[in-house]
């Protein structure tokens, strides 16, 4: 019997958040204001530390870069979601699908190494104060930036390749809101098996890599704190690492629940509500807790207030 493959023919259909006719107008609602939040709350990131020069600094030239990341990140998922949300088909090409993925993927990870570069900053502020100006030049931080962005978009050609070689011969329904590695290799016929150990092993050396960096970096910085004598200067030490702790974690938990774990474990409902979480719901958030956490954000939204208004 002749093996149809859906991919070429027809595409795939994205089920979406929720299959209820009664959901999707209110899920529609909510994902619009959430991305909206999203959208404006990290260009007024972005504003602020341009329009500052007091911001000038490697901490925000990379907070500045996650936010427009953030911005790109869900720009690839939530306009198609909510377009699904108002319609019948839900369909979307299999060129569509795999440019989805290649751009979610890319952004998603470019995301984790600028979180990683942050640390980084982290670490030479408090453990090197008096070389840090040395340390973390202009130069050094753009090569940082390039480097995040370059590994990114390699590592998300590799597996857009290797999902390109795949064969989609029984259900083309994805049990998702976008087109993630895992519901479509649910779907394929041809032996996955292979295709799951180079998504692991690469993944694995992808995502660890800038996760243990800040592993590495918080205990390097926990060392360096413990030695202060001060309870005072112990907490203005760590307390410049409050907001980006935060963001990690929102951000490694969900990925590391979702991703780091064999597909015969994969649940639909479950992976649904952790993937809202870093794709939604963490860049929303990142705006309010650099801005609410961070006395630096505070003064340079007040700058730009009083600089509009006058």
């Amino acid at each position: 019997m002749e093996t149809k493959n859906y991919s070429s023919d027809s595409g795939f259909i994205l089920l979406g958040i929720s299959s209820s006719p009664q959901l999707q107008k209110p899920l529609f609602a909510i994902f619009l204001i959430m991305y909206l939040v999203t959208v404006m709350g990290n260009l007024l990131i972005i504003l602020v530390i341009h329009s500052d020069s007091r911001l000038h600094t490697p901490m925000y030239f990379f907070l500045s870069n996650l936010s427009f990341t953030d911005i790109c990140f869900t720009t690839v998922i939530v306009p198609k979601m909510l377009a699904n949300l108002l319609s019948e088909t839900k369909a979307i090409s299999f060129v569509g699908c795999l440019v989805q993925m290649y751009f979610f993927i890319a952004f998603a990870n470019t995301d984790s190494y600028l979180l990683a570069s942050m640390a980084i900053d982290r670490l030479v502020a408090i453990c090197n104060p008096f070389h840090y100006d040395m340390v973390m030049n202009p130069r050094r931080c753009l090569l940082m930036l390039l480097g995040s962005c370059t590994i990114s978009h390699l590592h998300s050609l590799l597996r857009v390749l290797l999902m390109s070689r795949l064969s989609f011969c029984a259900s083309h329904v994805i049990k998702h809101f976008f087109c993630d590695t895992q519901p479509v290799l649910k779907l394929s016929c041809s032996d996955t098996s292979s295709s799951q150990i180079v998504v692991m092993t690469e993944t694995l050396a992808v995502i660890a890599t800038p996760f243990l960096c800040i592993l590495f970096s918080y205990l390097r910085i926990i060392i360096a704190v413990l030695r202060i004598p001060s309870a005072a200067g112990k907490w203005k030490a760590f307390s410049t690492c409050g907001s980006h702790l935060t963001v990690v974690a929102l951000f490694y938990g969900s990925v590391i629940y979702v991703y780091f774990r064999p597909l015969s474990m994969y649940s639909v409902v479950k992976d649904r509500v952790a993937t809202v979480m870093y794709t939604v719901v963490t860049p929303m958030l990142n705006p309010f807790i650099y801005s609410l956490r961070n006395k630096d954000m505070k003064r340079g939204l007040r700058k730009l207030r009083d600089r509009i208004h006058s």
